[in-house]
């Protein structure tokens, strides 16, 4: 049996995370930038709430089709085009910002293109990823993955919020140039994205579907992973909003930002170390129970104390992530790997761009106590489901054929 070479030594590996992790940094950037210059544009937490759905609605919208193309096309020329994409659109809107010619519906239209190429490209770069980790290796490279963006989103928001103070347009003319990073090192790389294809073959979208429906596992865990999803979307953009009412500057709130980052950083690191002590239930149910953290805020609502419960929220992310990774590395065939996952991803999905709509309607219409807990909720309830669930309770390992999953 041949030894594993590893990861630090995996060439294409690092390749593809370098170019990730630059391309991240801008992304951050950015992310930041968008609800802050929906607020100094119009003064509205409605409207910035408007922005925070439309880049999530292309997940839901346009994964499936994404999905389709990677198991259809060639994913890396499908990935680079996808870089073009988004940074042509950035381009767009920073020139318009730097030249006082930015609209909220010039916001809204980049903010949707933006994140739609990003939909495309994280479609094909699953199977990038399975490409280039061996099967063994899978868990690790997806924790390892992980706390390396975390580190660059702990880095990028405070960063994104210092260049927002001295220009509305640099985060955003910061993050066109950073996909350059990302389409160099897909350039580089030498492996396959994808194995050889069937000439003629077809390929549907619920094909993808019906495989991981049928995968009681992935199945459940995905509904739970949506209702956690409206807390983490919404929440973050009620710091944002709370935060900027208290008269905070764009580093500041920046620096809130980041501090989620740490969390995901430190969870990310010690993934690995929680797996091997907790039972994979425990860790998986984690994330979810952690959602009562937010009857601290309840108690006393500070935006300092909601800033600190997002934290402490985010660090179970990665502890779940890693896992539901590399369940569905390992148990999906790599011919429906772009379209299963894209099922994931846009099950996953389904209620992000409900979260930062709502939180934005609900800070304009009532107090912040109702908005968080209305935000926060559907974790809990979840919890209480993945608690109850065989599924869950008896959970395959990750040596198990899809047919025995099933």
């Amino acid at each position: 049996m041949n030894e594993l070479t590893p990861l630090r030594r995996n060439r294409d590996f690092l390749l593809l995370q370098a170019g990730q992790l630059l391309s991240t940094f801008g992304a951050a950037m950015s992310g930041i930038a968008y609800p802050l210059l929906a607020l100094a544009l119009t003064g509205s937490a409605a409207k910035a709430g408007y922005v925070g759905a439309i880049q999530f609605a292309p997940v839901v919208l346009l994964g499936p089709a994404a999905g389709v193309a990677a198991d259809r096309f060639d994913r890396r020329k499908l990935m680079i085009a996808s870089d073009v994409a988004g940074a042509t659109a950035l381009g767009v809107l920073a020139a318009s910002v730097l030249s006082h010619h930015a609209t909220f519906w010039l916001l809204l239209l980049v903010g949707f293109v933006d994140t739609s190429a990003a939909v495309v490209f994280r479609a094909g770069s699953s199977g990038a990823f399975k490409a280039v980790v061996p099967q063994p290796q899978l868990a690790d490279a997806s924790s390892l993955a992980m706390g390396r963006m975390s580190a660059v989103r702990l880095a990028a928001p405070p960063a994104g919020g210092a260049l927002f103070g001295l220009s509305r347009g640099l985060p955003f003319l910061a993050d066109a140039i950073s996909y350059a990073f990302s389409t160099a090192s897909l350039l580089l790389m030498r492996t396959r994205f994808q194995e050889e294809r069937e000439p003629g073959a077809r390929t549907h979208f619920r094909e993808g579907l019906a495989y991981f429906w049928r995968l009681p596992f992935l199945r459940t865990t995905v509904g739970m992973i949506a209702a956690s999803n409206f807390a983490a979307s919404g929440i973050p953009i009620a710091v944002i909003v709370l935060a900027h009412r208290h008269g905070l500057s764009s580093t500041a709130i920046g620096g809130f930002v980041a501090l989620a980052g740490v969390a995901l950083l430190a969870g990310s690191t010690l993934s690995p170390l929680l797996r091997r002590i907790f039972p994979m239930r425990a860790i998986l149910l984690s994330e979810f129970w952690m959602g009562l953290v937010y009857a601290s805020f309840l108690v006393y609502p500070s935006v300092y104390v909601l800033a600190v419960a997002v934290s402490l929220h985010a660090f179970w992310f990665p502890n779940t992530d890693s896992a539901m990774n590399a369940y569905s590395y390992t148990l999906i065939p790599d011919r429906l790997l772009g379209r299963a996952m894209a099922a994931s991803n846009t099950l996953r999905a389904v209620s992000a761009p409900l979260g930062p709509l709502a939180a934005g309607l609900l800070l304009s219409h009532t107090s912040p106590r109702i908005a968080i807990f209305v935000l926060a909720a559907p974790t809990v309830v979840a919890a209480v489901l993945g608690t109850l669930s065989a599924s869950i309770r008896d959970l395959p390992s990750l040596e198990a054929s899809p047919a025995a999953a099933g």
